[in-house]
């Protein structure tokens, strides 16, 4: 039994199709809508990649890029198959391709599904790529006469101006590496040979940090060095002067950045799909009710359509049995070859 029937006469035909053929052209635009998305994206991960690890995190924008492109062709192509459904003649011609076309646009969905997903679910990677990232960057901040490295130092200080922030969690990440390039030590003094010798790596560590992390919001001057020596500042307490420097680190803040760009990437992919999917159910009404025609002579007759020609059960069971008979034809003819090259060999 056909699962989800409908009847249409002449007049709800042609209605179908006219509204399907208006809903592919909004569907065109919403696919240069998710490629826009993609690409704008994409710029935006490429503006930072400087501070992420891999390329892992370029997999969505090129997918949201790719499924603009293919929903722009389908649609298209479904729309100019609405139109011509309405000529007998016209239709005549799109009548042998249309149900492999709809297989292909399930697909299609499927794929967009996915990709929607991905946009909700990218938040792990991301994470662990900035984490591992800004921490290389932060190591390479001291290296500014050094090719391929002298550009980084700028990189990390506009990051930590534009989005507000400290280190990779923390301003105290700075404490943990030498970030001041040797070149602007002075290795007479006695202070720089001290710290120098009192670090295992004979790095120059301070408890001070990057201009770039000063909050300009705070009502004294910045304090950049000393930041855990209350003595050397007047009326100073670091455990509470929260305002002088960004108190949260730059890997939540780029995160935080990026899951909302992506949660509404993804909101938006969300609606376009199940648009998508819409417009297939009517393109397998429209294809089941011209092809339900008894009479072609008379186009006034009524024709039945249905989503499914059997239930979901049935039409499962006959996809399974139809993907256990290519196995065994794939089998056959293996065998088949096999004994052809026997007699050869021998």
């Amino acid at each position: 039994m056909a699962l989800l029937k409908v009847k249409f006469d002449q007049k709800k035909r042609v209605k179908l199709a006219q509204g399907l053929w208006l809903m592919n052209w909004f569907s065109v635009l919403a696919g240069i809508i998710i490629f826009s998305l993609g690409l704008f994206l994409k710029i935006e991960l490429r503006k930072r990649s400087d501070v992420m690890n891999n390329s892992e995190s370029h997999f969505v924008p090129n997918s949201l890029i790719g499924m603009g492109l293919l929903s722009c062709v389908f649609n298209s192509l479904a729309g100019k198959i609405c139109y011509d459904a309405l000529d007998p003649a016209k239709y005549a011609k799109w009548k042998p391709w249309l149900k492999p076309y709809l297989a292909v646009c399930v697909l299609f969905n499927i794929a967009l599904l996915l990709v929607t997903l991905c946009c909700f679910l990218m938040r792990g990677s991301l994470e662990s790529t900035l984490a591992h990232g800004l921490k290389n960057g932060m190591k390479y901040y001291r290296d500014t006469d050094t090719p391929g490295r002298c550009f980084m130092k700028k990189t990390i200080d506009m990051l930590q101006i534009e989005f507000k922030c400290c280190g990779n969690n923390g301003f105290r990440d700075w404490f943990e590496i030498q970030w001041i390039s040797n070149r602007y030590l002075d290795f007479s003094s006695k202070e720089v040979k001290d710290r120098i010798k009192s670090n295992v790596d004979g790095r120059y560590l301070v408890d001070g940090v990057p201009f770039s992390c000063c909050n300009p919001s705070s009502p004294r001057p910045c304090i950049q060095y000393q930041l855990t020596n209350n003595s050397a500042h007047y009326s100073y307490d670091h455990q509470t002067e929260e305002l002088n420097l960004w108190v949260n680190g730059c890997r939540a803040a780029l995160l935080s950045y990026y899951s909302s760009l992506m949660n509404s990437m993804g909101a938006v992919t969300l609606l376009v799909w199940l648009f998508e999917v819409t417009i297939t159910i009517g393109l397998r009404y429209l294809h089941t009710a011209l092809e339900g025609v008894s009479n072609p002579e008379d186009p006034e007759c009524e024709s039945e359509g249905w989503l499914l020609e059997k239930s979901v059960l049935e039409t499962w069971k006959a996809f399974l049995e139809s993907l256990k008979k290519l196995g065994k034809s794939n089998q056959v003819e293996a065998e088949g070859a096999d004994a052809g090259q026997a007699p050869e060999a021998g």
